[in-house]
């Protein structure tokens, strides 16, 4: 299912409790109606993970999640042998050969090694293979340069193909979402492929939002001030800002505290809900952005 406009997208998207603004929801429109990859870039924690299993779940598309790291490569990416089942084929047939007799014909024998049952399909070879499917690219930025452009060519052509088998290509290519948090710069070759977006840090107001629909035993008044306080912080200059997801946790961790509002000792108790550096602690508890 396509919605028909960027404004039946962010509706589609809300229904599984994921709210867009207005900007990446056209860009995930403009990415479906026109089939190319969407890059989504933006700090830490600001929904360009979830995004990507929101558009699929509002899609009816199935969700494939490549993470990347340093070091991957296209065994990792692709597909693999399932080398212990063929040993265990290789020896069975043997064995039935043996004991009937027979002399074990090695052309077929080597063929029947590399049949499809015995091909493990990685992310991005479960993606050309399922239709319709949303396909993740998660924090491209931690891959190698080498990676990247055997990505590229495969984005190209929706197609790999595998030495023993031939070629496998998408019936339809699959909706492409790649993300990075900036920790590198991504090659131009690669994001010329793709639609670009930039995912701000919501409004305080979609904040909140976000808050009472993630979590709906938060209160109201809770969430207003989580929302506010969270804004202030992303303000102060911290080694790692909090995201949607840690204002996810600190609401949490209050609600579970029993607080229905942001009380002052109760906050600072729980910041490390929120922040993971002790140098960023120490500067919000001095600057208390929980103040009225």
């Amino acid at each position: 299912m396509t919605p028909a406009s960027p404004q039946e997208l962010a509706k589609a998207l809300a229904e599984v409790g994921y709210l867009a603004d207005e900007g990446l929801a056209i860009a995930g429109h403009l990415a479906m109606r026109l089939g190319r990859p969407l890059f989504l870039e933006g700090d830490a924690g600001v929904g360009k993970t979830a995004f990507a299993q929101a558009l699929a779940e509002a899609t009816g598309a199935h969700f494939v999640r490549l993470q990347c790291y340093e070091g991957l490569d296209a065994s990792q990416a692709l597909y693999d042998w399932d080398f212990p089942r063929q040993i265990l084929h290789l020896r069975t047939v043997e064995a039935a050969a043996v004991a009937a007799g027979d002399k074990p014909d090695t052309a077929a024998l080597e063929a029947s090694l590399y049949d499809r049952r015995f091909l493990i399909a990685r992310p991005l070879l479960q993606a050309l293979e399922r239709t319709p499917s949303v396909l993740l690219v998660d924090e491209i930025d931690r891959a190698d340069d080498e990676f990247e452009a055997f990505l590229l060519e495969v984005l190209a052509d929706a197609a790999i193909t595998i030495p023993e088998l031939g070629r496998i290509a998408a019936e339809r290519p699959p909706l492409t979402v790649l993300t990075s948090n900036r920790t590198r710069e991504v090659h131009d070759a690669l994001k010329r492929r793709c639609l670009y977006h930039w995912v701000e840090h919501p409004t305080v107001e979609r904040e909140v939002a976000i808050l009472r629909s993630r979590l709906p035993e938060v209160t109201e008044r809770l969430a207003a001030e989580v929302a506010e306080a969270i804004r202030r912080m992303r303000q102060l200059d911290l080694i790692k800002p909090p995201g949607v997801a840690e204002a996810l946790d600190w609401a949490s961790a209050l609600t579970a505290l029993g607080a229905d509002g942001l009380d002052r000792d109760v906050a600072a108790a729980t910041l490390g809900a929120v922040l993971k550096y002790r140098e960023d602690i120490d500067r919000v508890r001095e600057s208390e952005p929980w103040r009225t």
